[in-house]
């Protein structure tokens, strides 16, 4: 086994012919900040032209997940301190990781084991073979804090069967291992207990010789998925055109988990839902996962430098934690018309490709 120089919260080092990368700040649920991104791509760009390495495997260090998004709190901090316009600088590497891992020459495999979420889907949900276990709760959240989802999420969201997408983005739900592969999110369910084993195949390998194929000694069928079961009111409720209306169609079925949305969506911000939603479908119509990253860099950037509501949204969950965000407006009914469209409209600053 050989290893780069070390960083603090990435481990980089080569196995047989495997690359590894453990996401190594377990105290955070291996929370993204931008160096730990830059050391993520620096480790690829060296493998990409290394005979030796093969395969990379991504996975997290600790038992509680993969990745838990990204440095948030930084965000907020920056935001607060007047210096928006910086932050533009970790959304521009993290997609550019996020893109990176997608177009890879070699086989990309992720462990998304536990927590992966926000930004942890990032990396997972767009390499060659995404692995989920039973201990795997797999999320876009954004919308909890007043925000919109990112990094490629819109992409996968748009792709998930009917208006699953819209439910997930806007309602920020977890996943299991069988909604994650019933949705495109991940590929294969391991049980957690074979990971070692797993990734032993991966260095040792001698037959069969692809990723997939030695995933599949392992893999396991999953429970059905209880998101395709309850595909019924979901299609029906999210299908329409605005979020005020999803909310009244929830209000008028039967089901208690419609109207367990219906009160979520209540409490969420205005702003971000109309946002997200917007944002979700018109990746449907978009031709790759780079056009839906620079999709959500206008919207992130929209959202950083002009909007209270991400701001809010973490001080009221990760700062204060009292809770009670003060959205602007504070109901769906006042949202001005076309705010999805003028979001969608704005061009940040700087662009996202160099």
């Amino acid at each position: 086994m050989s290893s780069a120089p070390p960083s603090s919260q990435v481990m980089v080092r080569t196995e047989g012919s495997v690359g590894r990368l453990t996401l190594d700040r377990p105290k955070a649920i291996n929370a993204l900040d931008l160096g730990m991104i830059r050391d993520l791509a620096a480790a690829l760009d060296r493998w990409e032209h290394d005979a030796d390495v093969q395969i990379v495997l991504l996975d997290g260090a600790g038992d509680r997940g993969l990745c838990a998004g990204g440095d948030v709190r930084g965000l907020y901090d920056l935001i607060v301190d007047g210096r928006a316009d910086q932050t533009g600088e970790f959304f521009r590497a993290e997609y550019a990781l996020n893109a990176r891992i997608a177009e890879y020459p070699k086989p990309v495999v992720v462990f998304a084991d536990g927590i992966t979420m926000g930004g942890g889907i990032g990396l997972a949900g767009h390499a060659a073979v995404r692995v989920v276990t039973e201990r795997s709760k797999l999320a876009m959240p954004e919308t909890r804090i007043g925000f919109t989802p990112d990094v490629g999420g819109t992409w996968l969201l748009a792709h998930a069967p009917g208006r699953l997408g819209e439910y997930l983005a806007l309602t920020g739900a977890t996943m299991d291992a069988a909604d994650a592969i019933a949705t495109g999110f991940a590929d294969h369910m391991v049980p957690s207990d074979r990971l070692d084993d797993l990734r032993d195949a991966l260095v040792t390998r001698a037959d069969p010789q692809t990723p997939t194929e030695l995933v599949l000694l392992f893999d396991e069928t999953p429970e059905p998925s209880r998101l395709i079961a309850q595909r019924a009111w979901i299609d029906d409720a999210f299908a329409a055109d605005s979020v005020a209306e999803i909310i009244a169609r929830l209000d008028a079925r039967s089901e208690p988990e419609a109207h367990a949305a219906a009160q979520t969506l209540r409490e969420l911000s205005p702003t971000g839902l109309a946002v997200t939603l917007a944002a979700v479908r018109a990746a449907r119509d978009l031709p790759n996962l780079r056009a839906a990253l620079e999709q959500e860099y206008g919207l992130v950037m929209w959202f950083a430098t002009s909007r209270p509501d991400l701001v809010e949204g973490i001080r009221a969950q990760l700062v204060d934690k009292d809770r009670n965000p003060a959205w602007q407006p504070a109901s769906v009914d006042d949202l001005p018309d076309g705010l999805g469209a003028e979001a969608l409209a704005a061009t940040p600053s700087t662009p996202l490709w160099s």
